[in-house]
């Protein structure tokens, strides 16, 4: 089979990965998602991202169809701007997690994501967001986190790293949810048994495609799940040394248009 037709399905995580520092795509990057599109490929974001902060981006992107956001809890229609599928985390669940976590390590700070296509980002005093430039509305209190459903909750402790944290809340909240880590300073709390290998797969399943065709980039530990579902792996240089020691492939930074120098190998275009 000619190299440039070994994958059909190219998966890429945004932040770390895809996206420059300043939240941009660079034009190489643009340009080598053109060549997977002319080889009739696909090219599928998934993301920690809700679907509302994932909007835009299709845009720029030029994309119109699926998009795997939220860490496998959404999957989104791009041109239809809706969600063909979605899974919301119990609320109850999501406090007792947090008070268990809390009962561990001490006060976190909390923000969710709501779910849907116009979901907020909302955040309890303390919660600094890890990007400055994605939008979140600011509540009063925790309370106030949990008036609509929500598909994540997402936690930053004032003195532990976020390993630390993410291994305490492994430890000891179980069943309740499932723990991440996307990126720094951002640990999260999702579905139980959801990850980004749950949304890939299903979205996979709507474009025909099978695993043994799927290509996937990322730079976190939430991509773990995504590189042990797709056929290869390739990792950023910059990416946490979870994410490297299970790749297949490290690639240079997302600075330095590393998604770019892999695609531009597999699909060398005419």
């Amino acid at each position: 089979m000619a190299a440039s037709l070994a994958y059909a399905l190219v998966a890429t995580d945004l932040d770390g990965t895809l996206l420059r520092g300043d939240d941009t795509v660079s034009e190489r990057s643009l340009a080598a998602l053109a060549r997977v599109a002319d080889a009739g490929a696909r090219h599928l974001v998934v993301t920690g991202r809700p679907a509302p902060r994932v909007r835009p981006l299709c845009e720029t992107l030029g994309s119109t169809g699926l998009a795997v956001c939220g860490q496998g809890a959404q999957l989104y229609d791009a041109g239809a701007d809706r969600l063909l599928w979605s899974v919301t985390l119990d609320r109850e669940l999501a406090e007792t997690a947090l008070g268990k976590i809390e009962a561990e390590v001490g006060e976190v700070y909390a923000a969710v994501d709501q779910d849907g296509v116009d979901g907020l980002t909302l955040i309890e005093p303390g919660y600094v967001m890890p990007h400055p430039t994605l939008p979140a509305v600011r509540v009063e209190r925790r309370d106030d986190l949990w008036t609509l459903p929500v598909s994540k909750v997402l936690l930053r402790h004032p003195g532990l790293a976020d390993d630390e944290l993410a291994a305490v809340a492994r430890a000891v909240v179980g069943s309740l949810a499932t723990v991440t880590m996307s990126g720094p300073g951002t640990v999260e709390l999702q579905p139980c048994g959801i990850t980004k290998a749950a949304g890939l797969a299903l979205a996979a399943e709507h474009l025909g495609v099978s695993r043994d065709r799927a290509l996937a980039f990322g730079d976190m530990p939430n991509d773990v799940p995504m590189f042990q579902w797709a056929a290869r792996g390739v990792a950023m240089a910059n990416a946490h040394p979870e994410l490297k020691a299970v790749a297949d492939e490290v690639t240079l930074s997302n600075e330095d248009d590393g998604i770019a120098v892999v695609l531009e190998r597999l699909f060398p275009g005419r």
